[in-house]
């Protein structure tokens, strides 16, 4: 395995396996690597013969006041994971070496962006797709792998690349829960045990919405109330939305259609916001 700390370096590397003839997947992480990330590079390796994770915290993705100090920053272990799990080639930018002191373009995506989470984190969408299209043009893969967990940044980095013409394959992996049920999240460390046990509820009314759904409920208000509900039995969860959605374009739906519609969930857990979401 190969680290690269430049931007010219990473190009010139993907270039010449490009000339090769090698086909590459792109794996975008903020470091802190997981079991939901090592999901992401084993699908990766399925998907192509050289496998590029990203190990770059964002700091355009995060507001204000969202701690971006303090997000967890754990380089050599993520390093070792990645060379555990048949990684090709790490890109460990710093900061300055992705947005240097000139920088001022960024990417946007006007509609998918702008609900959900985009309502509550107006400026969180474009930190995400300034920072992939970057990376895209960086490595030029050929496929792009990203997880359910983040299921809007999914439908909305396929619009941005089916808007721009930039011929990349999106791959989306299932999540992956820990035993208890919570979905894999660099966040679920800062939980508490008492604030972890409080937070399964999450899970536990996605479980109880499919069950509506399987029963035959159509009716997406029936089941935000069920899931609602559900949530607002524990003191410390706090909920920012319950959404039903059309898995592509992440605009409410009044029906439930199998197969196509997304419960969406996002909420504060004290002071750690955690999302999740399920099929129906």
């Amino acid at each position: 395995m190969k680290k690269i700390e430049t931007v010219a370096e990473m190009q010139r590397g993907c270039a010449a396996l490009r000339a090769a003839g090698r086909t590459i997947a792109l794996v975008v992480t903020g470091g802190s690597i997981h079991e939901g990330h090592l999901a992401l590079i084993r699908a990766a390796r399925e998907k192509a013969e050289v496998v590029v994770v990203s190990l770059f915290p964002n700091p355009l993705q995060f507001g204000a006041s969202e701690g971006f100090a303090h997000y967890p920053r754990t380089t050599e272990a993520d390093v070792a994971r990645c060379e555990e799990a048949g990684v090709d080639l790490v890109f460990l930018p710093a900061q300055e070496e992705m947005y240097p002191r000139t920088f001022s373009t960024f990417v946007t995506e006007e509609t998918i962006s702008k609900r959900l989470c985009g309502i509550s984190r107006p400026t969180h969408f474009r930190g995400v797709t300034t920072v992939m299209v970057k990376l895209i043009n960086i490595v030029r893969p050929d496929v792009l792998v990203m997880g359910q967990k983040d299921a809007q940044q999914v439908a909305v980095m396929r619009k941005v690349i089916a808007d721009l013409n930039m011929g990349v394959e999106v791959v989306k992996v299932p999540i992956v829960r820990d035993a208890d049920g919570l979905a894999c999240h660099v966040r679920n460390a800062t939980l508490t045990p008492s604030g972890r046990k409080e937070a399964q509820a999450i899970s536990q009314s996605l479980v109880r919405a499919q069950e509506m759904a399987a029963s035959g409920v159509r009716s997406t208000d029936r089941i935000i109330a069920e899931v609602t509900h559900i949530l607002a039995q524990q003191r410390r969860v706090r909920v920012i939305y319950v959404a039903i959605v059309d898995r592509t374009t992440m605009e409410t739906v009044r029906e439930v259609v199998p197969g196509e519609a997304l419960l969406m969930i996002a909420a504060w857990l004290d002071e750690v916001r955690l999302t999740d979401n399920a099929l129906l």
